[in-house]
């Protein structure tokens, strides 16, 4: 299990019993433009696969922000479900959640971390994530049938 506190008692940590997902089901399902209208069971079976991270407030341990990282453990991860509480933002929580999964990743041997984003290239950028050459990815995306364009 990995755990790190910042010098103003944010703490992080990878510890599953501390994931409160009720509330990582709420902020997604209704406020990550990635995962509108998820429900709480795929929330549920998406984590148990994952390495979860939660940063939690100091004083309560309320979970502010959540990360959730698919990987092999040994060279390849891929990140997402990456979400900082509406409260809570401005305070650079996002970073540092960000660059600790990316250390404790490293620590683990991964040296290859992907991730999809519309509007917080920057937020990567800091942390030294760069755009990927387009035209070595491929994706098989089954969330919209090619025909009718409709949710599956």
């Amino acid at each position: 299990m990995f755990t790190v506190t910042r010098a103003d008692g944010y703490q992080l940590s990878t510890d599953p019993e501390r994931l409160d997902l009720d509330r990582v089901h709420a902020w997604l399902a209704t406020d990550a433009y990635w995962a509108l209208g998820r429900d709480l069971e795929t929330v549920e079976r998406a984590f148990a696969g994952s390495i979860g991270f939660g940063v939690h407030r100091p004083g309560d341990g309320r979970q502010v922000a959540v990360a959730r990282v698919v990987t092999d453990r040994a060279t390849f991860a891929w990140l997402c479900d990456v979400y900082v509480e509406r409260a809570e933002r401005g305070r650079g929580l996002g970073t540092w959640l960000v660059g600790g999964v990316r250390d404790h990743l490293a620590e683990l041997g991964v040296r290859r971390i992907l991730l999809a984003t519309l509007d917080a290239h920057g937020v990567y950028a800091k942390l030294d994530f760069q755009p990927v050459a387009a035209d070595r990815y491929l994706e098989l995306d089954r969330r919209v049938t090619p025909i009718t364009g409709k949710d599956q």
